[in-house]
C-alpha cells in the first residue's frame, strides 16, 4: 500500500464513524479577555469573527436553532449522517463551569451529534473546566483545539495574543491523559518570522502530546489592525506557491500519526482583503499534494 501523503481529517472520521461526519460550525456567544479588556479590547491583530462565521456574522440564532439549522442543510446538501458540535467563535471556554455546562448540554438534545470539538486560548483552561470536558468524552469524542499560532513569544507579542508559548505546555499538561484529543492551530506566513522560526515551531511541538494540527493561512481581513499594517505596506503576505512549500516543510516535520484538521484557512469574500488565492481551497490542496508527491514526501518524512 502506498505511504498516505498526509493524515487527513476526512480519513480519520471515515475510520472512526465509518460514515459521511459533518462539522456543525457554531456561535455560543462567548466572548474573548483578548477583546472584553481582562487582556485587551483590541483583540488579535488578525482576528475578525465575522470573517469565518456565518452565525457570528448573523447573530440572531440561537444555539438550539444552529445545530439544528445546520444538521437539516447537511443532511440534505450532503448526505452526512453524523456530526461534530464545533464551538468556533470567540474563545470558548471563557466561562463559569455552569455556563459552559449549559451551552455544551446542548449537544445532549440531538443524537445525531457524535463529537464535540471546541476553540480556545490556552491561558483560558483549568482544571474545573478540563475535567467538565471530560465529563463529555464518556459519550462523545472530544477535542480542544489550542490557538498557539507559534512557539515564539515575541512573533505572539507582535500579534497582540496576550499569552505565551509556557501558558500553551502548562494548558497540554492540564489536557494531556484526559482522553480528550489536543489539537493546536498554527499560522504560517507570519509578520517577523522566517522560514527557520516557522519550522522551529513544527520541530517543538512535535514532540508533544498532540493528536492534531489545522493550519492557517496569514490572510487579511477586514476591521482589522492587520488590514491597516496591510494597507500601509507593513505586512507582506506569502505567495500560493510560497505556502505550499512552507506547509509541505511544516508536514515533513509532523508525526504522522497526527491528523490534519485543514490545509489552508478561507473567508468569507464580503470580508477578505488578501490573498485572494486563500478561497480556492481545493485548487491549495491540489497543489500541496502536487508538492509532496514530487518531493517523494509525506508528513512525518524527516521526523526523526
Amino acid at each position: 500500500m502506498a505511504k498516505r501523503a498526509y493524515y487527513s481529517f476526512s480519513q480519520f472520521l471515515k475510520e472512526k464513524f465509518g460514515c459521511r461526519v459533518w462539522k456543525l460550525s457554531l456561535h455560543a456567544g462567548f466572548s474573548c479577555p483578548n477583546r472584553d479588556g481582562r487582556l485587551s479590547r483590541e483583540g488579535c491583530i488578525f482576528c475578525n469573527n465575522k470573517a469565518f462565521s456565518y452565525f457570528a456574522r448573523e447573530g440572531r440564532f440561537s444555539l438550539r436553532e444552529q445545530i439544528a439549522h445546520s444538521i437539516e442543510y447537511a443532511k440534505k446538501r450532503f448526505k452526512a449522517e453524523k456530526f461534530i458540535a464545533y464551538f468556533q467563535s470567540f474563545t470558548n471556554t471563557y466561562a463559569s463551569p455552569e455556563e459552559l455546562k449549559k451551552k455544551y448540554d446542548i449537544i445532549r438534545e440531538f443524537p445525531e451529534i457524535v463529537g464535540l470539538s471546541i476553540s480556545t486560548r490556552p491561558d483560558c483552561v483549568d482544571e474545573e473546566k478540563i475535567e467538565l470536558i471530560r465529563s463529555y468524552t464518556k459519550d462523545y469524542t472530544v477535542w480542544l483545539e489550542y490557538g498557539l499560532q507559534s512557539v515564539n513569544n515575541s512573533t505572539l507579542q507582535f500579534l497582540n495574543r496576550n499569552h505565551s508559548f509556557e501558558d500553551f505546555l502548562r494548558a497540554l499538561e492540564l489536557t494531556k491523559d484526559k482522553n480528550i484529543l489536543i489539537s493546536v492551530h498554527i499560522i504560517l506566513g507570519l509578520p517577523l518570522e522566517t522560514k527557520e522560526d516557522t519550522l522551529k515551531t513544527a520541530k517543538v511541538i512535535s514532540s508533544l502530546p498532540i493528536w492534531g494540527v489545522k493550519f492557517h493561512c496569514l490572510h487579511v481581513v477586514k476591521e482589522t489592525l492587520l488590514e491597516k499594517l496591510y494597507n500601509r505596506g507593513k505586512i507582506k503576505l506569502l505567495s500560493q506557491k510560497e505556502y505550499v512549500e512552507l506547509i509541505c516543510d511544516f508536514l515533513e516535520l509532523i508525526p504522522s500519526s497526527w491528523v490534519v484538521l485543514r490545509l489552508v484557512s478561507e473567508a468569507s469574500p464580503d470580508y477578505l482583503v488578501a490573498p485572494s488565492w486563500v478561497n480556492d481551497k481545493q485548487s491549495v490542496i491540489r497543489e500541496i499534494e502536487k508538492e509532496l508527491k514530487g518531493r517523494n514526501s509525506w508528513q512525518g518524512k524527516y521526523l526523526n
